[in-house]
């Protein structure tokens, strides 16, 4: 942490000099000492520290100064740090009124000139005052803080590319007389655009992309190297154990990923039944860890970046990025995962990112304190999400469109909704309309027998409904089902012919496209096993047939 400030103001060149190689002299090792002319170069001094987020502990400042005295700076500076100590630097003449000023600027303490010597007629107070300050500081947030509104699409997704992306952040929202001030002190505006992010450095980015975020915080972005032994698309479960097996076995391994690491894992508020971890862990923890393990063998991970377009020459495999750039390598797998589909029903597309999210309980659940969520769902990352909700919400509904939930959820989270007392389970039961103008107000649900209908009213709806593969930019190169999944290994064959431009003696292996040197692994696979535990145990597996195609070439 930046050590607290202590900023002295005094119009005077000579007595500025002083003072300040006294506080120096006297609390440098422990304080930052800056100093400043006039009150209004003080205060611009005060916005810079608000937007780096650094603490000032002490003001110091001289009453009889033109423009602005020390009062009425003293006045001003309460507004930016309320909490840090002001003294009032005065001649003898002026006592009456810094007297009066002790209410009216909340001074703590003022001073009288001349203060030699420093150890008997300064040091004594300012030490009782700093004393007082550090008691109650508490220690500032080091990291991006994002200034926003709760119900804006664009806010939602900064704070959720961060939060996947392991940033650690501080969201404020911009109803707060904090964060206005904030935004003023930015943008110089009264309408700014938002989300706006700060940084440490009190540098800012206003309504960014992704990707200029990325660039800000320092993402990697480029590959080192125009070739490869193995490109994995997609850093899921699947890709990050495929890049820890493939780079801790010597191939030069490369993940090329969209959104962010974990894939939709990595937002699942707590895994349970993956072996190893008996207490769970959250999907990001998980990512973070496999994405550590990966970067130990010196695997590279590019995010965010998407490729867009594939294609083969001879035993190469080349995909072309969005930036246009190309990359190549000997083998290709594709670990994309699935996508999780959108509700089809009126009013939704208006609702995404403000009070309708598909995914999202980890981020957005402090929001939700003491509120009514729904969850749209029947698989384990519903049952995750209701649970990690129900810790803050006042009341979930699980709404399933299904008679029961034995079909598709782990029994020990049934277990555990069951037991949990503000969790209820609506069966036979779907959306059949949202409300809102500017933020999701309500939805109607429907009974799937009866057709009964009511509306309820409700600011979140979460959905985990389905699974549809990310595979559009492979549709001309591999072969898949009718839903994109794409085949592998045996499914690849019909009636035990190989398949269409296959050029090899042997079979698919089977993790194997209808391509050789391309893979898929995980839930983009047709017929996997929708299972963090599976997804892993493929990419691995993946690495071995890797192996045994290289040494063919």
């Amino acid at each position: 942490m930046a050590k607290p400030v202590l900023i002295t103001i005094d119009d005077d060149p000579q007595v500025l000099w002083a003072i300040e190689r006294d506080l120096r002299h006297k609390y440098g090792s422990d304080f930052r000492i800056l100093r400043a002319d006039s009150g209004a170069t003080a205060l611009e001094a005060l916005k810079q520290l608000k937007l780096r987020n650094e603490p000032v502990a002490l003001l110091l400042a001289d009453q009889r100064m033109p423009q602005m005295t020390g009062v009425e700076f003293l006045e001003k500076a309460m507004e930016i740090f309320p909490q840090a100590k002001r003294a009032l630097l005065t001649a003898y003449a002026d006592t009456d009124d810094a007297i009066r000023a002790i209410n009216k600027a909340k001074i703590d303490y003022y001073l009288l000139k001349p203060w030699s010597p420093p150890e008997e007629r300064l040091y004594p107070v300012l030490n009782d005052l700093l004393e007082v300050w550090q008691t109650s500081f508490l220690p500032y947030f080091e990291g991006v803080r994002v200034i926003g509104d709760r119900w804006s699409p664009k806010s939602h997704q900064v704070k959720d590319f961060l939060a996947r992306n392991h940033i650690p952040y501080q969201w404020l929202d911009v109803e707060s007389d904090e964060a206005n001030r904030l935004v003023t002190y930015a943008t110089s505006s009264d309408v700014p655009q938002l989300p706006l992010l700060l940084f440490p450095n009190g540098s800012n980015l206003i309504a960014p992309t992704n990707i200029e975020i990325a660039e800000k915080i320092g993402l990697k972005m480029r590959p080192t190297m125009p070739f490869y032994d193995l490109i994995i698309v997609g850093a899921g479960p699947g890709g990050l154990a495929a890049a820890v097996y493939g780079a801790s076995e010597g191939l030069d391994t490369v993940i090329i990923e969209r959104e962010a690491p974990g894939g939709q894992a990595g937002t699942s508020s707590r895994i349970e039944n993956y072996l190893g971890f008996p207490v769970g862990l959250t999907g990001g923890d998980l990512a973070r860890r496999a994405v550590a393990q990966a970067h130990k063998f010196g695997a590279e991970i590019l995010t965010p970046q998407e490729v867009t377009s594939v294609r083969t020459e001879g035993q190469y495999r080349i995909v072309t990025l969005a930036d246009g750039s190309e990359l190549s390598s000997h083998t290709l797998m594709i670990a994309t995962g699935v996508s999780y589909r959108k509700l089809d029903v009126p009013g939704i597309d208006r609702l995404t990112g403000a009070g309708v999210y598909y995914g999202a309980a980890i981020t957005e659940a402090l929001s939700y304190q003491d509120e009514d969520v729904f969850i749209v769902g029947a698989g384990n990352s519903a049952g995750q999400a209701a649970m990690y909700l129900s810790k803050y919400a006042r009341r979930v509904t699980l709404l399933v469109r299904g008679d029961s939930l034995t079909k598709s959820m782990s029994k020990y989270l049934i277990d555990q909704i069951e037991l949990t007392d503000n969790i209820t389970v609506k069966l036979l039961t779907q959306v059949a309309e949202v409300f809102g103008k500017d933020k999701l107000e309500a939805i109607t649900l429907a009974n799937i027998e009866t057709s009964e209908v009511e509306t309820v009213p409700t600011n979140a709806l979460f959905t985990f409904i389905g699974a549809m593969p990310r595979t559009h930019w492979l549709q001309d190169v591999v072969e898949r089902d009718k839903y994109g999944f794409i085949l592998t290994g045996p499914d690849t064959m019909q009636n035990g012919t190989l398949p269409k431009g296959w050029t090899l003696e042997r079979n698919p292996f089977l993790l194997e496209t209808s391509v050789p040197g391309i893979f898929a692994v995980g839930d983009v696979r047709h017929k996997s096993v929708k299972r963090v535990a599976s997804a892993v145990g493929e990419g691995a597996i993946a690495v071995q047939f890797i192996h045994q195609y290289l040494a063919s070439l």
